[in-house]
């Protein structure tokens, strides 16, 4: 709308689509107003164009768009702040498996979905595999969302795979008291050989140099951290480029990384997370079962387990419970197998040994087997969980192996073998613990006669001629409640 005031500068000239509104308001000149085919003045809708654009009623326009143009930055502007107000945070206390990898993964989907400002994830960890740690790093580089990892609370640590879980972070922050760094390769079967631990080796300090280049850290310290297994605390972290921020809590940490410009696989993204409300996510009760199957001490005690309820149900059919117990623990068992690195000759050794004391619960062997088979559970149960990559800490307790061994050494030997040998044992009641007795004559057996065994008296039949009376005889079978005996040749003592 354009405004003029023409010869008069009190009277209010107003242009505003094709009209000139001017004082006096008949001298409105309408080029809208016109005649009909009939030669008749379209008086109406003049009247009413005329009344529509009259002054006064352009500036209410006016002041309408205005009032709808601010009312619209303002909603852009509270949705931007509470935007801005939303923050998600985890926390990773443990091993890293591939349960804490699909927490990871599918937390940074919901930061993503709620619009979250950020994801923090609070770590400590001594380490774990190698696959998971590697697809938590891959889900931190695609992310669009900015991740923080912040390693706490006091004493908590970033060892071996939390190196490369830090620093692959867009903003990696440590609280007072905390450490980081020992991520030289480790294996659990022994030192490996000079080729196999330079490729190890090699092929370790690559991983984290492409992480550090990435994030821009300090790429010797990275380096020096797989090679020469160095650990700093968080103050010499921060001096050397490793980590961004130490901060004592959430909320001294949101107050340092307020304002900063991350670039994320969107772009670049200005943090505005001073007074943000921090919503907290937990692992879902399936989460939480296939972190604790993920633990290889569990993994061995479930497999164990199952082993001794299979037995069991096999030398005592029909008991039910011990035969479901061990088909159920089996299968965890062989789950948790599933996303740990077994080695399978240890797993055959464990194997062995159960069938050596098997064994020695049939054949006599002085003990041998039972030694056989002790030597072949404990070296099995070493040897069960595999590192050949050297980043991976996974390991069965040797606290949990020695307790195990020494449980099932006793199971077999002595529970197990003292109940089949129970079985074995020569009745002592009824008719069936009869045979093999000896008795005595009554009177003659010719072949008939009557003979006392236990007190009791019992029609009996010699399978040998003639028995004088008052002779001991062995009583060989019972049939239709009568003794078929033998003299005995031995008296018995």
């Amino acid at each position: 709308m354009a405004e003029s005031r023409g010869n008069n500068p009190m009277i209010p000239a107003v242009a505003y689509r094709g009209f000139s509104l001017k004082e006096p308001a008949g001298s409105l000149r309408d080029p809208f107003s016109q005649s009909d085919p009939f030669g008749r003045e379209n008086s109406t809708l003049s009247a009413r164009i005329t009344d529509r654009h009259s002054p006064l009623s352009s500036t209410g326009c006016l002041m309408k768009h205005l009032l709808y143009s601010s009312l619209l930055v303002l909603v852009l502007l509270n949705s931007q702040q509470l935007r801005a107000q939303s923050i998600s945070s985890i926390r990773v206390d443990g091993m890293i498996n591939p349960a804490v990898s699909d927490f990871i993964h599918r937390s940074i989907e919901k930061a993503h979905d709620t619009n979250a400002e950020c994801l923090i994830i609070h770590l400590n960890t001594p380490g774990g595999l190698l696959q998971s740690t590697r697809e938590i790093v891959g889900d931190f580089l695609e992310s669009d969302i900015p991740i923080i990892v912040y390693v706490s609370p006091g004493g908590a640590q970033a060892g071996s795979a939390g190196v490369f879980v830090t620093m692959a972070a867009h903003i990696a922050a440590m609280a007072p008291g905390t450490n980081i760094g020992a991520a030289h390769p480790v294996t659990l079967q022994g030192q490996p050989d000079s080729i196999m631990g330079a490729k190890i080796t090699n092929d370790a300090a690559a991983f984290i140099r492409t992480i550090a280049e990435k994030r821009n850290r300090n790429l010797v310290w990275a380096e020096e951290a797989v090679r020469k297994s160095v650990a700093i605390t968080e103050t010499e972290a921060l001096s050397k480029n490793v980590i961004d921020v130490i901060a004592k809590n959430d909320r001294e940490l949101l107050q340092k990384i307020d304002g900063r410009q991350i670039t994320t696989s969107k772009g670049i993204i200005t943090l505005n997370v001073r007074d943000a409300k921090i919503e907290t996510y937990e692992m879902g009760w399936t989460e939480k079962i296939l972190d604790l199957l993920s633990d290889p001490n569990i993994a061995y005690i479930l497999f164990m387990l199952g082993t001794y309820g299979l037995l069991f149900e096999l030398y005592n059919p029909g008991s039910i419970f011990p035969g479901i117990v061990g088909v159920v623990s089996l299968l965890l068992a062989f789950y948790s197998m599933h996303t740990l690195p077994v080695n399978y000759a240890g797993l055959a050794l464990i194997v062995f040994g159960i069938i050596l004391f098997l064994l020695e619960i049939k054949i006599t062997s002085h003990g041998m087997l039972t030694i056989g088979g002790i030597i072949s559970l404990t070296l099995g149960s070493f040897m069960l969980i595999r590192t050949p990559t050297g980043l991976e800490v996974v390991a069965i307790s040797w606290k949990v192996i020695v307790a195990t061994v020494a449980m099932t050494t006793f199971f077999f030997v002595f529970l197990l073998g003292l109940g089949l040998r129970a079985q074995r044992r020569k009745a002592t009641t009824g008719q069936e613990g009869l045979v093999g007795e000896i008795g005595e004559t009554i009177d003659q057996l010719n072949p008939d006669g009557t003979i006392r065994i236990h007190g009791e008296l019992w029609n009996a039949t010699s399978n040998s001629g003639k028995i004088p009376k008052n002779t001991q005889v062995r009583i060989v079978s019972l049939k239709d409640l009568r003794l078929l005996v033998e003299p005995n040749k031995s008296t018995k003592e």
